[in-house]
């Protein structure tokens, strides 16, 4: 079978295996709001997870580029660096999709060369997702320096 035949042959396996990992870096009751609401409206993180997940698995299978993966990242990342993860946790749901397909494909008799080519493709999506979240940070960062500088000039005009 060939490599992107045994992709697209695993992919809801492979999807919902890699959702409930994700889901598993949460708390009990934050993950199973998670994982229980489908609606976009009632539950956005939920949301941006499946489809984000679904995105980046499409994006692997393809070969695109890191400037794609990034992309397809970007909802989740950004989700991820606003909320109490630790940066290696952010970003390390991307890191879990490489045993998860290791497993799946196992049977599916790839050569060695496209199976390293799919682990070339996690090691490329997870560099992406830092890039994203790396810049989600910076941008934070520049919020609450200038939130502290406009209170600053505030407390100095309304002292004066």
């Amino acid at each position: 079978m060939k490599l992107d035949e045994a992709l697209k042959a695993r992919r809801a396996a492979v999807l919902e295996r890699w959702l409930r990992a994700v889901l598993d870096t949460y708390p009990g009751e934050t993950a199973r709001f998670l994982d229980g609401v489908g609606d976009q409206f009632a539950n956005p993180v939920g949301h941006t997870l499946r489809t984000g997940l679904a995105r980046l698995y499409d994006a692997l299978a393809a070969g695109q580029t890191a400037a794609e993966l990034a992309a397809a990242a970007d909802g989740i990342v950004r989700i991820r660096a606003v909320q109490e993860f630790t940066p290696s946790a952010a970003v390390g749901f991307v890191h879990a999709l490489r045993g998860i397909l290791r497993e799946e494909l196992a049977g599916a008799g790839l050569a060695d060369a496209e199976r390293a080519a799919v682990e070339d493709g996690v090691d490329r999506m997870a560099l992406a997702a830092f890039d994203v979240y790396m810049q989600c940070r910076e941008k934070l960062f520049q919020i609450r320096v200038r939130e502290l500088r406009d209170a600053r000039d505030l407390a100095a005009r309304v002292g004066a």
